[in-house]
């Protein structure tokens, strides 16, 4: 079913310092007109959205809030910290993460995604 996939950032862990040693590894406010300094790459991950598709096009509606559709093991296929599990919530279909980040001295990032149906549209 046509939807719309929300991925949303819930928490930076360990991140790695830039930019200056005094200021916060999380985000930087520059108000400087006169000086612009590109952004540094604090990391990357990946992970697979396969699985997250797969239990989407399930249609898990009748299922009761809590149950868990898929488990995700970390591997060397993806970034995963931590086991992560496809569950249903609140009439949308959900995924918490936790991504190791690489090509970084360290960091991790939480991530849940979210599926909502959009009502009135026919499967394609």
């Amino acid at each position: 079913m046509p939807g719309l996939l929300r991925i949303s950032v819930q928490r930076g862990i360990n991140l790695a310092a830039r930019n200056h040693p005094n200021r916060s590894p999380y985000a930087a406010t520059v108000y400087d007109k006169n000086v612009f300094i590109a952004d540094e790459k604090m990391g990357d991950a990946e992970f697979d959205i396969r699985p997250f598709v797969q239990a989407s096009k399930m249609h898990p509606n009748a299922l009761p809030n809590g149950t868990i559709t898929t488990r995700i093991l970390p591997s060397s296929f993806n970034c995963l910290s931590e086991k992560s599990f496809i569950f249903w919530k609140d009439d949308n279909l959900m995924q918490d993460m936790c991504l190791g980040l690489r090509n970084i001295e360290s960091g991790q990032v939480k991530l849940q995604l979210r599926w909502i149906d959009i009502p009135g549209y026919e499967d394609l």
